[in-house]
């Protein structure tokens, strides 16, 4: 079994928490480790090495987070651009069909929570003796309310073995988000189940499947991993030829054309997280069901999500609110309109706000820095260079740097010069010359930047040398 770790998505309805540069699959919203890395604790035994799909922008997100919980020898597959799942599952049945003829595939989308790890592994038990039959197994979720935000999958006849139920369904349909009535409806009924975008099957199954129905898409995926590479920790699929693929789903492009599809009735306490509201669900409530996370104080104050990143948040006489605060932006909303928290992501990007891409806190594959302040012509940059980093050769047209060491140690490199600077030292680098930063040392690397110049975009950096591959 390989388990396909889909990485994509932006999380849009958890702004200002999750932004596009660093969005929720990456962030610990439910416990102290991301959702990501809860995705891979709750993975079968015995599995293979996984294979982890993302795109360009996210790849060492994906790299550090795989290694922090030491995954082992994992695959990280970057789609030169977004295409949807049936393209994404294709890339890697074809990568899991060069070690392995009888691989299964089990995708898993990065940002679900899934609380009942065992019965989500004894339903992967049964899924995993009809996809050794041929069937295209999904997983649907047994509806605890007349969600709308939600696909369905209508039930049709359970297989038996041995005159026994298998837990095995058919797949009479699949439908489209319904109304309020429609769900009430297919709640009542108990035949339909929310679609969870989760599937296991034998690759060399949903390749023939998908040969048979999308021939078109099977073609450029092909035609895109003949002439793979290899870039560090990343494989890289061809981009002209996977730029010729269609954009579709694998539920449009296989699974509701296929007479091979089945469902298992998953009851393990699901949840995709799509909203505050949603993960206000999910985590653990106080005796006034209110979820609190960082510095807060709460009086009177009742089915609430209140999350502080940056400083005390004190609430008094309110009900139903979703209050969060991060270093650069705050948002107040009725927990009854979250999912409209998309428009203001919208809005920005409109606007060309960097709040919509990034935090004030931005991770780079060398380690990360926090904006702590900037004027017309001066920025402030509060620096971690991660132990055996190094950030690229580069130069800079139009700004200045002076750089303090906070703790740590740190290799600096200026034209030709070569030295080290230890706590409470600094340097000064001009405009115009070229300068390396590395941490040669066990510990991280802390230091300030200040910046000065007539432009301080992170634009105006002219690379000569990167060992993370970065253009």
């Amino acid at each position: 079994m390989f388990p396909t770790v889909m990485c994509g998505g932006s999380g849009t309805r958890l702004w200002p928490l999750s932004r596009s540069q660093f969005p929720k699959q990456f962030l610990p919203l439910v416990n102290d480790t991301s959702m990501l890395q809860d995705t891979m604790a709750r993975l079968p035994a015995g599995h293979q090495a996984p294979v982890f799909i993302c795109n360009e922008d996210h790849r060492f997100l994906v790299a550090e987070q795989v290694k922090q919980v030491n995954c082992g020898q994992a695959t990280i597959l970057l789609e030169p651009q977004g295409r949807n799942t049936a393209p994404a599952v294709a890339l890697a049945a074809i990568n899991a069909l060069e070690s392995n003829s009888d691989a299964l595939l089990l995708v898993l989308a990065a940002d679900h929570v899934i609380k009942d790890t065992d019965k989500f592994h004894q339903a992967v038990v049964v899924a995993t003796a009809a996809a050794q039959k041929g069937k295209l197994v999904t997983f649907g979720i047994v509806p605890t309310k007349p969600e709308t935000g939600y696909g369905y999958i209508k039930q049709g006849v359970e297989a038996t073995e041995d005159g026994a139920g298998s837990g095995v369904f058919e797949v009479a349909t699949f439908v489209e988000k319904p109304d309020t009535d429609t769900a009430e409806g297919y709640l009542a009924s108990g035949d339909y189940l929310w679609n969870s975008g989760m599937f296991l099957f034998k690759a060399s199954r949903y390749l023939e499947e998908l040969e048979k129905f999308r021939p078109d898409i099977l073609q450029a995926c092909q035609q895109a991993m003949a002439k793979v590479e290899k870039d560090l920790d990343f494989t890289r699929p061809d981009s002209e030829a996977f730029m010729q693929c269609a954009d579709e789903s694998i539920d449009y492009a296989v699974m509701e054309k296929t007479d091979q599809a089945v469902v298992i009735p998953l009851d393990a306490g699901w949840s995709d997280v799509g909203s505050y509201s949603a993960l206000w669900e999910v985590c653990e409530q106080d005796s006034k069901k209110n979820v609190i996370k960082g510095d807060v104080i709460a009086h009177d104050t009742s089915n609430s999500y209140i999350h502080s990143q940056n400083k005390l948040i004190a609430t008094l006489g309110v009900d139903n609110l979703v209050v969060i605060d991060t270093p650069d932006a705050v948002l107040i909303a009725n927990k009854d309109k979250v999912q409209n928290v998309k428009e203001i992501v919208n809005e920005l990007k409109a606007q060309q706000r960097p709040e919509a891409k990034l935090h004030r806190e931005v991770y780079r594959p060398w380690g990360k820095y926090d904006s702590v302040d900037s004027g017309e012509r001066f920025q402030v940059k509060r620096i971690t260079v991660n132990p055996g980093a190094k950030l690229s050769v580069q130069m800079h047209h139009h700004r200045a740097e002076h750089w303090i060491i906070v703790s740590g140690t740190a290799k600096i490199t200026l034209d030709e010069k070569t030295f080290l600077l230890s706590e409470n030292q600094s340097t000064y680098i001009p405009i115009g010359v070229v300068h390396a930063l590395e941490n040669p040392g066990k510990l991280p690397l802390e230091m300030i930047e200040v910046q000065s110049g007539s432009y301080l975009g992170e634009d105006d950096i002219v690379r000569f040398e990167d060992k993370y591959g970065r253009s």
